[in-house]
């Protein structure tokens, strides 16, 4: 990150849109000194949440770029991914009576993405929308994004011949202190929309009844299947160790 340029973009911005510092620090819900440190580039003592709060303040989305070791940070990224997503595939494999789609792209009413597992239960009709997260980032955007999913769920489902009488959606996340802190710092919101846990999870998946939001940690126990004691968290993982296959029984937040 250039921090000279970052700061110099926050003051261009600023004096574009007629703003004082003390105009854009009152949005942000800070102090005049720190968005006048920011536009000096000190980023060292704000946090990162108040030079987001600067940003929006000006319109400005922020968005961080990490780089390691050439541009091998995003092969890495992917392949966790791809390891998450085979481990739940086969998870999902050992459920009787589940179908399911991979990587399923959509584009309806101007809205698209793609979901990572759609998963299909034919004698209930129900319809499960499976979201990976390697990092839990933004838990705001999270929330939004399966909220547009799911409302989209019966449409998305119709191009493999499916008509869900119950559209639902599980967020499986890896288990790590630091996806564990995040979600811990929005408890509420979580909690609020993901109310079901894994264990909560592994009962609907054997017969699935109705619908269910829930939000679950991906933790490894060797055997490839659900996990049913609860273990601590261990900050770090020894090198070379597997990624995790197995939803953890914890609560989702805290």
């Amino acid at each position: 990150m250039d921090d000279i340029r970052i700061g110099n973009t926050l003051r261009v911005i600023r004096v574009r849109k007629h703003l004082r510092q003390v105009d854009v620090a009152r949005r942000a819900g800070t102090s005049r000194e720190t968005v006048s440190r920011l536009e000096r580039g000190w980023f060292g003592r704000v946090p990162y949440d108040t030079f987001r709060s600067v940003a929006t303040a000006l319109g400005i989305g922020a968005d961080v770029r990490l780089r390691w070791q050439g541009g091998d940070l995003d092969r890495v990224l992917n392949a966790a991914h791809a390891a998450l997503h085979e481990a739940l595939a086969r998870y999902l494999g050992g459920h009787a009576g589940w179908a399911r789609q991979h990587e399923v792209s959509f584009s309806i009413y101007g809205e698209r993405g793609v979901i990572d597992i759609l998963a299909w239960h034919a004698e209930t009709r129900s319809l499960l929308i499976i979201e990976l997260k390697t990092e839990l980032v933004d838990p705001q955007d999270l929330v939004a994004t399966m909220g547009r999913r799911t409302r989209l769920g019966t449409r998305i489902a119709e191009q493999f011949g499916w008509a869900p009488l119950s559209v639902s959606a599980w967020v499986v996340v890896v288990d790590s202190s630091t996806n564990r802190r995040r979600c811990d710092q929005h408890t509420g919101l979580l909690r609020t929309t993901f109310p079901s846990d894994g264990r909560n999870m592994r009962r609907w998946l054997r017969a699935p009844s109705g619908t269910i939001s829930a939000l679950s940690f991906w933790s490894h126990d060797g055997a490839g299947s659900a996990s049913t004691t609860t273990r601590q968290v261990r900050r770090v993982r020894a090198r070379g160790a597997e990624l995790p296959s197995s939803v953890s029984t914890r609560e989702q937040c805290g």
